[in-house]
């Protein structure tokens, strides 16, 4: 008999302990898990480090929020909107350790880890300085061809999160066929751990689901826990049902300039009220207005 892996945010997040090498998916400014952020945030993790790609306000919301120590990455940063303040200031004063990868190392990683292997191999870091600053990266010699190559350790992720479209209670979820890279990066990185939590816009029945079969990335074996969460990537946004809210952004930015800003933020946003629905209430009330990204 199939068992319902359907929980709350607040479940979920409990098992993210302190100390664990955490991914979050999503893209820059696009699909991130952002109420399982927020969850998080409340939770007040410590200890974490964030293994990325191309990151962006998940990991600097939780990075100001002093739930992180590391962060392993290839950018940080809110692209249009502006810079990732909070992870700029914590990285300046010795609080924040950052390792370098370049973006398509930092995809690799979790090629590595997925098929289970304790690196990927590249032949183009060359030209850079990327091997002065990361000492995890290792040189080696190919046992086949004999030519030099690096070994780009495996991102090993204890938990990761991603954010997707639907899902049915088992945990099998959808990322469509029509879908740009952030999916499929996405895709990837469910496949690099044991421990993976899906949230998803809607929950809908597996006979539904069943009708879209071809369009199930994430097989509910894969699956550990799954939440239903409304527009849960807010304020980045979501391929086919919003785009990222301006407005907000431009207020978290302006927000993390500064400690005490960011503390206000904090206290507003996601200490200052009970949880994610209420939220997703002050959102709409606070007369913001979602922009789709072009």
């Amino acid at each position: 008999m199939r068992t319902s892996k359907l929980t709350s945010l607040s479940d979920a997040t409990n098992l993210v302990s302190d100390g664990m090498r955490l991914a979050l998916g999503g893209f820059g400014i696009y699909q991130h898990p952002m109420a399982f952020v927020r969850e998080l945030v409340r939770k007040q993790r410590r200890d974490l480090t964030i293994v990325g790609h191309v990151s962006g306000i998940e990991a600097d919301m939780l990075i100001g929020a002093g739930a992180v120590k590391r962060l392993e990455t290839s950018y940080i940063g809110h692209e249009s909107y502006g810079l990732a303040k909070n992870t700029a200031r914590l990285a300046e004063s010795g609080r924040l350790e950052i390792v370098n990868y370049s973006e398509y190392t930092a995809f690799d990683r979790f090629r590595a880890s997925q098929d289970n292997l304790p690196f990927w191999p590249c032949y183009y870091l060359a030209g850079n300085d990327i091997l002065k600053r990361n000492p995890d990266i290792k040189q080696a010699v190919c046992p086949i061809s004999g030519r030099n190559f690096y070994a780009i350790p495996a991102a090993q992720p204890d938990v990761v999160v991603i954010h997707t479209s639907v899902g049915d209670e088992y945990g099998n979820a959808i990322i469509p066929q029509d879908r740009q890279l952030i999916q499929s990066l996405d895709i990837i990185m469910s496949r690099s751990c044991s421990t993976l939590i899906v949230t998803v816009e809607k929950i809908i029945s597996n006979a539904e689901l069943r009708q879209r079969a071809g369009e199930v990335e994430i097989p509910a074996y894969r699956t550990t826990c799954i939440v239903e969460a409304p527009n849960g990537a807010h304020p980045t946004s979501m391929l086919g049902y919003y785009g990222s809210d301006k407005p907000h952004y431009g207020l978290y930015v302006e927000a993390s300039a500064t400690p005490e800003g960011f503390e206000q933020y904090l206290r507003k946003w996601i200490f200052g009220i009970k949880g994610e629905a209420e939220y997703q209430t002050l959102v709409a009330t606070s007369g913001d207005k979602n922009e789709q990204q072009e």
